[in-house]
């Protein structure tokens, strides 16, 4: 019977101790485990290989790449960081 009551409150205390620490690690996280987009400046940090203030469609990659003709409403080819932060927020991703 003891070796019963011990295994049960070793039992109770590992899942409590999971749990707590899964909740731990979502409330770090942001709560859903997502992470902030990035800005306009860490964006232009990152892509703009020739420095020199503007993205050209060839220093980009992904989403923006896709969406080039959308953010580029001037239409010189070349998104500044002015249309950038105009720019529609591209659509999470879904969840299946």
């Amino acid at each position: 019977m003891k070796k019963m009551i011990l295994k049960s409150a070793v039992l109770t205390t590992m899942v409590t101790l999971f749990f707590s620490a899964n909740v731990s690690a979502q409330r770090s996280q942001g709560g859903q485990g997502q992470k902030e987009p990035p800005s306009v400046d860490e964006i232009f940090e990152e892509m703009d290989k020739d420095e020199d203030g503007k993205l050209s469609k060839e220093e980009l990659k992904g989403p923006i790449k896709n969406d080039f003709t959308k953010i580029d409403t001037d239409e010189d080819g070349f998104i500044s960081k002015e249309e950038l932060e105009k720019a529609p927020k591209p659509k999470g991703r879904k969840r299946e």
